[in-house]
């Protein structure tokens, strides 16, 4: 309906950049559906959060949900950090292929492992699976530098992630962000330098930090960690339709393009050598107006 303003192209689905990564913190069928009428053509991969997917009695349903309506799915890396830690990995891939979900996420945010050992497991993966591959810590005490950052994004992606994804919570207050959910700009500097930033999802649940990713990267930044909730708003922000973001997406617009009124009177024409008119405009006096008692 609202179709006469010129606004941001975005790519169709299945789209590889201007990514909108959903959290499904454990929604009901019916929660999931109603959302998705919504708002269902800015999803583009719906992560079901943690490990909530152990303790959700709808869980083949609404995997099959999100499947019909063309939205990947796949589990939070905790499960897979769980199913590491108990030697489980193999029984943990296998109960997901057969839900259908062929995508996965491998993350060691809690769990101890060496980093050649994760590439080999994203290769070995990357056969049956789109691979996300998570960097970073969950413990804001045990950061990673700049460099490790950097190194261990490009070495994954070469082993064969999809994409990788920086470390941020549902909270937003680690990773590549400080404990007060300010983004660590020189992690971000650092990352983008050595990987292009297409390549990377950034997490980022915060209204504020959603604003910071498109202010630096772009409308297209590939963005994670999404309440469901908040979709549609982080599409405003994305399109220039919020006005933390108006002027920075539409920046050739700042002039309006309103024809004068004929209340309008012209005080001065100036013609340049050239073929192009500029117009100067009085502002229309305000006419008086007196109101009987």
């Amino acid at each position: 309906m609202l179709d006469f303003l010129e606004l941001p192209e975005r790519p169709e689905k299945p789209r590889e950049t201007g990514l909108t990564h959903v959290l499904d913190p454990g929604l009901g069928v019916e929660q999931a559906r109603d959302r998705l009428d919504a708002c269902g053509e800015f999803v583009d991969i719906v992560k079901l959060g943690w490990g909530t997917g152990c303790v959700t009695e709808c869980l083949a349903e609404k995997v099959a949900l999100y499947q019909e309506r063309d939205v990947p799915v796949c589990f939070g890396g905790t499960l897979f950090e769980l199913a590491a830690l108990q030697g489980r990995i193999d029984d943990y891939v296998d109960a997901i292929a057969d839900l259908g979900v062929d995508h996965v996420e491998i993350s060691t945010g809690v769990i101890e492992m060496d980093h050649d050992r994760k590439c080999e497991l994203i290769a070995d993966l990357s056969e049956d699976f789109v691979v996300l591959s998570e960097i970073g810590r969950k413990d804001s005490e045990e950061g990673l530098s700049p460099r490790e950052w950097s190194t261990q994004a490009a070495r994954e992606l070469d082993a064969g992630a999809w994409k990788v994804i920086t470390e941020g919570r549902s909270s937003g207050t680690t990773g590549v962000y400080d404990a007060e959910g300010g983004v660590r700009s020189e992690l971000i500097d650092g990352l983008t330098a050595e990987v292009a930033a297409d390549r990377v999802l950034f997490e980022a649940p915060r209204k504020d930090q959603q604003i910071w990713f498109i202010e630096e990267l772009g409308s297209s930044v590939n963005l994670g960690n999404i309440d469901m909730a908040d979709v549609i708003p982080l599409e405003t922000l994305r399109q220039g339709l919020r006005s933390d973001t108006l002027h920075m997406i539409h920046s050739d617009e700042r002039t309006t393009h309103e024809e004068p009124t004929d209340e309008r009177t012209t005080s001065s024409e100036t013609i340049s050598d050239g073929a192009d008119e500029e117009r100067r405009y009085e502002t229309p006096s305000r006419r008086e107006v007196t109101i009987d008692d």
